[in-house]
């Protein structure tokens, strides 16, 4: 029994998305090279994550730093904002922060990202410009242009994305070696 168990849970996080990074369209368009980000930060997001030990997530650099699985709770965070341009939607601080196992961190996050890709590589130029940054808290309001996503959110989740590899190269468990994020396929 626990061995079919085992052979299930591989299963499973095989068909999260960013087991690999989808194939290049070809095209170059504001869209689609956004969208190429967007994969490019589900790849690593995907093996960064892969196989992390509850020793792992407890990971903590120093006593004022955050653990890996805060961590990666704020790229989820991240990963609301950076869906939600392409979708159109605000972006609302919520006062019952959503109490979530690390497996439906994990997917939701790849969801967004895979998400907002889709939208992005099939937008157009004039698409992209109307994709606003929106926060909102009450009746208080602020919009950003896409640019700011891209230097914003986007760059901070490749960047704690990186800590999360870090991190549990530190805690003893580190990334697959196979991962190739320069062609985006993981070796066998």
């Amino acid at each position: 029994m626990l061995i079919i168990y085992s052979i299930q849970a591989q299963e499973t996080s095989v068909k999260l998305p960013y087991y690999e990074i989808p194939p290049v369209s070809g095209e170059f368009t504001p869209g689609k090279v956004a969208a190429r980000v967007m994969d490019g930060l589900g790849y690593r997001y995907y093996w960064a994550t892969e196989g992390l030990t509850e020793k792992d997530l407890a990971y903590k650099p120093s006593e004022d730093g955050r653990t890996t699985r805060e961590t990666i709770d704020h790229i989820y965070g991240l990963s609301k904002v950076i869906v939600n341009a392409p979708l159109k939607q605000f972006n609302v601080p919520s006062a019952n922060d959503e109490k979530l196992t690390f497996e439906e961190t994990r997917k939701r996050t790849l969801e967004n990202i895979r998400k907002a890709s889709g939208i992005l590589r099939n937008s157009s130029e004039e698409d992209v410009k109307e994709y606003l940054v929106i926060f909102k808290n009450g009746d208080d309001h602020a919009e950003f242009p896409y640019w700011n996503l891209l230097n914003g959110p986007i760059a901070d989740a490749i960047y704690h994305t990186g800590q999360v590899v870090s991190f549990r190269r530190t805690s003893g468990n580190p990334i697959n070696p196979k991962v190739n994020v320069f062609i985006g396929k993981t070796g066998e």
